[in-house]
Order: structure tokens, then sequence, then C-alpha cells
């Protein structure tokens, strides 16, 4: 497994700053974000986020990512794009700048479920990722759809329902143990072997449902929160056992938006936690 970090999770750096940082903490690679974001007076996760580089614009860009990237000994391990799989325009930008930069695979995003009926919904998409697959198999990447909660793929069982016959090659899934907290937690190993050779990504980050109060009759109200890694209610020391067991041997990309530590500790302590992992599966 190799290591690296979304840089949705580094809002406080500039792109410069966040490969000198990745390369001298030693992990291996960035996966950049890249999409038009809202300004904001402080530096945010989804606002104001230094690390993100928009998408206006982006093909002027990529000499500039390309370029800090490989100057600091870092490798691709993706592209965090967030052009919905429906806006055929936006995702044939994203393949080709993926194609390009060498980066290998490139995140669409999934409908929300609060934009209809499932099953309509399911079936729109469908047809746009075999479009999306035919588009991505021609500029040689492959086009990811991530396990995240509340949209149309929470689980790894609903993913495999909606690529299953689509080229592995061309569409793939980023398999995610924190956004599974919060919706689509299935058995780990399952999970990676429903998927089989559509498991392409892994994202990792934790968190943790608190309670927040009470309804007027006294029943709990919850809500999740991002957390540490070390922290969440998963088990990232078993969700790893688990990949290796599967024999995935590929990228590991942590987005930890837990707050606790400040973002330069966070990183060196999820590195360091994430590597005594790997060198107890040996």
């Amino acid at each position: 497994m190799r290591f690296s970090v979304f840089t949705a999770s580094t809002p406080e750096w500039t792109p410069a700053e966040v490969t000198a940082i990745l390369a001298y903490q030693g992990w291996d690679g960035v996966e950049w974000r890249i999409t038009d974001q809202e300004e904001a007076p402080d530096p945010g996760f989804w606002a104001g986020n230094r690390a993100t580089w928009p998408l206006t614009g982006l093909e002027e860009s990529l000499p500039a990512i390309a370029r800090l990237t490989r100057e600091a000994g870092l490798d691709f391990s993706g592209i965090g794009g967030y052009v919905p799989c429906h806006d055929r325009p936006g995702v044939e930008r994203m393949l080709a700048a993926t194609a390009r930069l060498g980066a290998g695979r490139v995140r669409v995003t999934m409908p929300a479920l609060s934009r209809g009926d499932y099953r309509e919904l399911f079936e729109t998409t469908r047809r746009d990722l075999e479009w999306v697959a035919g588009r991505a198999a021609r500029h040689g990447v492959t086009a990811l759809v991530e396990l995240h909660h509340r949209t149309l793929v929470a689980s790894a069982s609903a993913a495999i329902r909606l690529v299953d016959g689509l080229d592995p090659a061309a569409v793939g899934v980023i398999h995610d143990v924190g956004n599974l907290v919060v919706e689509g937690r299935e058995d780990y190993l399952a999970g990676f072997q429903m998927l089989g050779p559509y498991l392409a990504h892994v994202h990792v980050k934790n968190a943790a449902w608190h309670r927040t109060g009470y309804t007027p009759d006294g029943s709990s109200i919850w809500t999740e929160e991002w957390a540490t890694l070390r922290d969440g209610q998963a088990d990232v020391e078993a969700y790893l056992r688990a990949l290796h067991r599967h024999g995935y041997d590929g990228w590991v990309t942590v987005e930890d938006f837990s707050t606790v530590l400040p973002l330069e500790d966070r990183l060196r302590d999820n590195l360091a936690y994430l590597q005594a992992i790997r060198q107890r599966l040996g």
C-alpha cells in the first residue's frame, strides 16, 4: 500500500506548501482537489481552500500541477474531481486533464438522494456511467465512483449494482471507511469481495456519532462528526487488514477532516499510524 493525502483536507496550505510538507513528512503521493469553490474569509475544507485548483481555467493550470507534484518527488494517487457524472462536457474535461497529468484516475460525483426517486436516479446514472466509461477508455484513465453517504451509492452493495458489467479499467469504485460510519457500513472484506475488480481506490478518514440533544418526547438526537483516524468508530487497522487479506496493494488516500490537532501534526501522526499498521501487516 502507498499513502497519499487528498488536498480537501489541507485547506490552510497553498499547493506549493502542500507538496513541500508532504514530501518532507514522507508521503508517497497527493490527490488534488479540483473544483470551483466559494470564497471565505478564512480557509476551510469546502470554501476558501488554498490547496484547491479551480475548475475554471484548469487546462492552463495543468503544467503547474504537474511541476509541483513531480519536483516534490510525489506521485498522483488520483484527482479529486467534483463534476457530476451527468455533466458530460465537465466530465470530458476532467478525463482529459487526468490523462494529460498521467494521474490515472479521477472521481466523478454521484447524485444525492435528495435529487429524486431512487430507481429513476439509478437508471439515468447508469446511462451516464456507460457514456463515462466509453470516454474514460478513450482517454486511458479510470473514472471513480465514491461510496458516499446520502448519495446513490452509500455502500459496496449499491455500487456494484451500478457499475456491474462496465469495463473495470474504465470505471472503478472508491471505498471510503469514514463515509461508511455515516451510512452504508458492511463487513469490510465482504464489501471488497463484492466489488472485485471494481475496487480501484481507497479513501481513509474516520467519524463518530454524538448525541446532540433530545426530542420533546425524550428520544435522542444524534449527528456524525469527523474524528481522527485513531479515535473514530471505524477500526482503521481492521480495515487495512481486510484490504491486505483481499490482496489490495494500491493507494490509500487520507482525507482527515478532524481539527483536534494542528494540520501539520495531524498529517504527521496519520502517516506514522498508517505506516505502523502496514509494518504489522508484513
